[in-house]
């Protein structure tokens, strides 16, 4: 049997992903009519943007204390907002579609 059958995963979550997509909402909002917003190209600036920031995976009541004080930190908001800005010039630039 696997390793990933004998234990439960389904709730270890990265609040970092509610974070980052509540970012590119606000930027895309800003960026205008000429970026990209199929699937593929709003997945791809996630990926970019989630690769770039520190992870805050939880499972646990504690854990969602503490990721709930990291994501009020202004560093930790600072560096979620220029991870997706560089990912959304990223993906304008290079979409990955024609």
């Amino acid at each position: 049997m696997a390793f990933i059958d004998d234990y439960d995963f389904n709730h270890l979550k990265n609040e970092a992903e509610i974070l980052v997509i509540r970012e590119m909402e606000q930027q895309l909002k800003s960026e205008g009519g000429d970026m990209c917003k199929c699937n593929d190209c709003i997945v791809d600036i996630a990926a970019i943007a989630l690769n770039t920031v520190k992870p805050l995976y939880r499972f646990s009541l504690l854990g969602t204390l503490y990721a709930s004080q990291a994501m009020t930190e202004q560093s930790y908001a600072d560096s979620v907002k220029k991870a997706v800005n560089f990912a959304i010039k990223k993906v304008k630039k290079n979409p990955s579609h024609d």
